[in-house]
């Protein structure tokens, strides 16, 4: 048995040998034929070609693939490449979205502050909120005018659609507003169409309270809710928002201001109300005529007897 073993290897190295022998002289014959220049030649080359390569298209195959592979491969990665860019661009893209919303909210609420129809007489200061103090106990913010621009306290703020608060609080340079929604902010206001007087209250919620309404049956969800001007406060006729019911089953005041967005706010100058100095004057009018010359002593003791 080990006999024949050894002779099944030594017949299978020779046989090795002659195939390995045979390919590399096959080799080096086609080197030399494609070597030697000779019209000869290159027709029994050109015959062998046509002879030979159309018949090995199969192995051409996996070449062919494998080099579409690589190209897609290329073209995958080129995509990905492609796709990081136009990610990178997509960021930059809303970042200036973004940026263009804000103009176009800061553009559209400065045009609605020009096109508020005031009465002609109010003349207003325009100021930027500078910060929200907003807290479960007081609603405010600050804004960047103050005495230096003629702020005075007690003057009404509105941005482009309704009444805001009022001013209570005014240094150099800012001022402090107390927002309709704040607990301390109590303001009188008409109910239209009804004409129903009524006084705005202040608690803390995005809809205050409309309390001590003269007939509350003549009120409807939805009614106007404007400034009556009692009280010389506010001027008359600002827009406060619109009738609401409470889930509380009270009426409110849904406010037409947006107290969410209050970038600028319009600081009306109210009109100077007329100081009464003397205590009498509110009850006996001033004389009309020149104040008559006061009798002398001697009359007024001969009267007196």
């Amino acid at each position: 048995m080990a006999a024949d073993r050894n002779s099944e290897l030594d017949y299978a190295r020779p046989i090795r040998r002659i195939l390995i022998g045979g390919l590399v002289f096959v080799l080096l014959a086609v080197f030399v034929l494609w070597r030697v220049d000779s019209p000869r030649v290159e027709r029994f080359r050109a015959a062998l070609v046509d002879a030979v390569v159309p018949s090995f298209d199969w192995a051409l195959v996996p070449v062919t693939r494998t080099a579409r592979l690589i190209e897609g491969f290329q073209s995958y990665a080129r995509l990905a490449e492609q796709n990081q860019e136009l990610r990178r661009e997509l960021r930059q893209m809303m970042a200036w979205k973004e940026a263009a919303l804000q103009l176009e909210q800061e553009n559209a609420k400065l045009l609605d502050l020009n096109k508020v129809r005031l009465d002609p007489r109010l003349t207003h200061v325009t100021g930027v909120v500078l910060a929200d103090s907003g807290s479960p106990f007081r609603q405010s913010v600050l804004l960047n005018v103050g005495a230096r621009d003629g702020i005075l306290d007690g003057w009404a703020t509105t941005d482009g659609l309704g009444l805001v608060g009022r001013i209570a609080g005014v240094g150099k340079t800012t001022s402090r507003v107390i927002l309709l929604t704040d607990s301390n902010s109590r303001i009188p206001v008409t109910i239209q169409p009804s004409g129903q007087r009524a006084v705005l209250a202040g608690d803390n919620s995005g809809a205050p309270l409309l309390d001590f309404v003269e007939d509350p049956a003549q009120v409807r969800p939805g009614d106007r809710v404007v400034s009556s001007g009692d009280g010389g406060v506010f001027p008359a006729g600002l827009l406060v928002g619109h009738v609401a019911l409470g889930r509380d089953q009270r009426l409110r005041a849904r406010l037409a201001a947006e107290y969410d967005r209050l970038e600028f706010l319009r600081v009306l100058r109210s009109h100077a109300g007329e100081v009464i100095r003397d205590a009498g004057g509110l009850v006996v009018p001033a004389p009309i005529g020149p104040a008559p010359a006061p009798m002398p002593a001697a009359a007024q003791e001969a009267g007196d007897g």
